[in-house]
């Protein structure tokens, strides 16, 4: 079997949180979750209405609050949950 080895990349991020807006969050377009009820979240605990989707390519995913928000290398955002975010990625220092 092959061995690979991903090829470092520099991408933008940015942690959402309730209520946090910036351009970089605004370009992601999330918004909110289009819910009756007010179900508890398995992932993190927490009020549907304390989260939002985000379209991807694959379809829309729900964004917890403290997940990442990545934009990918075609342009694309995902979100991305913040101990896999801290294992994948290190900040970078431009200029």
């Amino acid at each position: 079997m092959a061995k690979y080895r991903k090829q470092p990349i520099v991408i933008e991020a940015e942690r959402w949180e309730p209520g946090k807006t910036s351009p970089f969050l605004e370009q992601a377009k999330l918004f909110p979750i289009d819910s009756d009820i007010d179900w508890k979240c398995s992932e993190c605990g927490n009020k549907a209405s304390e989260h939002m989707n985000c379209p991807t390519l694959e379809g829309y995913h729900i964004v917890c609050p403290g997940d990442f928000i990545i934009k990918g290398i075609k342009g694309e955002f995902y979100p991305c949950k913040p101990d896999k975010f801290a294992m994948t990625y290190e900040p970078v220092e431009i200029g």
